[in-house]
C-alpha cells in the first residue's frame, strides 16, 4: 500500500517546521500581551521581583479607579470617536467603492493613484500643516476633528477594500434593478448594502483597531475635552511622581482586552473581507 506522504520522514519534518513556526509566531504576537495582563493582576512590588510566585490580585485595578478616574472619561472619549470614524469611514468608502467598481474613466483610474501616494505619506506630514486650519475652523479638542481625521485616513484603504469586494457583485443584479425601474440610490440600498455587508466589516475593524489605538492626532488636536484612553496612558508614563507600573499595567490591560476580544470575534469577517477577489466563483 502506498505510504501517506504526511506520515514519511520529510513530510513529518515539514510538520514539525511549520509547528515551531506557528509556535514562534504565537509567541511572539501573544506573548507580550500575557506579560502585560500578568503584571496587571500582580502586586506592584513583584512585578519586576524575581523568584517570586505568582500571587493574583485586583489592588492594581482599585489603584486605578481611585487615582486615575481621566483614565476612564478617556475610554468613554475613545469610544465615541471610534465608533464615529468608524461610521463615517465605512459609509464613505462603501460610495466610493461603489463609484469606483461600477464607472469607468480616465479621472477615477488616476484618482486611484492620488488616494495611494497620499495614504503613504507619514500621518506627521500631514498633521502641521492642519493644526492652523484646525484650529481657525475652531475644531480643536473636539471629538469632530479626530473622527474626520481618523475616517479620512482610511478611506483610500476602505476605498480599495469595498471596490474589491462589490466588483464581485455581479452587474447583471444592477441591470435588473433598473429594469425594475429602481434609481441608482435604491440600487445601491437594495442590492450592493446588502451583499458587500463582509467588506465593509473588514473596513470597520481596521478603523476600529487605529482609531482606539491612535495616539498623534489625539496628543496634537486634543488637550481636555476630548482626550482619549491612549492620552491618559502617556500621562501615567510621565507622571512627575513616578509611574505605578502596576497601574499602568492594569490601565493597558482595561484598554487592550476589548479590541482584541472584537478583533478575535470579527475575524471570520475580516479574512472573507480581505479575500474578495482573490478567487473567482
Amino acid at each position: 500500500m502506498p505510504t501517506d506522504p504526511a506520515f514519511t520522514p520529510s513530510g513529518l519534518l515539514r510538520l514539525l517546521g511549520k509547528a515551531v513556526a506557528v509556535a514562534l509566531v504565537l509567541a511572539w504576537s501573544l506573548g507580550p500581551i500575557a506579560l502585560i495582563v500578568s503584571a496587571a493582576f500582580t502586586p506592584e512590588r513583584d512585578i519586576f521581583a524575581t523568584g517570586v510566585g505568582w500571587r493574583p490580585t485586583f489592588e492594581n485595578f482599585v489603584a486605578l479607579w481611585q487615582r486615575w478616574g481621566d483614565f476612564f472619561t478617556g475610554l468613554a472619549n475613545s469610544f465615541i470617536v471610534t465608533v464615529g470614524a468608524t461610521l463615517l469611514a465605512v459609509l464613505t468608502s462603501t460610495l466610493a467603492g461603489f463609484g469606483y467598481s461600477r464607472w469607468r474613466s480616465r479621472f477615477l483610474s488616476g484618482s486611484v493613484f492620488a488616494m495611494i501616494a497620499l495614504r503613504l505619506l507619514p500621518p506627521i506630514v500631514t498633521t502641521l500643516p492642519l493644526f492652523p486650519i484646525v484650529n481657525a475652523l475652531g475644531l480643536n479638542d473636539t471629538y469632530a476633528v479626530l473622527i474626520i481625521l481618523y475616517a479620512a485616513f482610511f478611506v483610500s484603504l476602505g476605498t480599495m477594500v469595498m471596490r474589491t469586494f462589490i466588483d464581485q457583485i455581479p452587474r447583471e443584479l444592477d441591470e435588473a434593478a433598473m429594469m425594475d425601474g429602481a434609481s441608482q440610490a435604491q440600487i445601491f440600498r437594495r442590492v450592493i448594502l446588502p451583499l458587500s455587508a463582509q467588506g465593509m466589516v473588514a473596513v470597520a475593524i481596521f478603523v476600529i483597531v487605529y482609531a482606539w489605538n491612535e495616539f498623534l492626532f489625539a496628543f496634537i488636536f486634543t488637550t481636555k475635552n476630548a482626550k482619549t484612553a491612549p492620552l491618559v496612558l502617556s500621562e501615567m508614563i510621565g507622571s512627575l511622581e513616578g509611574v505605578e507600573w502596576g497601574v499602568l499595567f492594569a490601565a493597558t490591560t482595561v484598554q487592550l482586552l476589548p479590541i482584541l476580544a472584537f478583533v478575535v470575534l470579527c475575524q471570520r469577517h475580516l479574512i472573507e473581507g480581505l479575500t474578495a477577489g482573490a478567487t473567482k466563483g
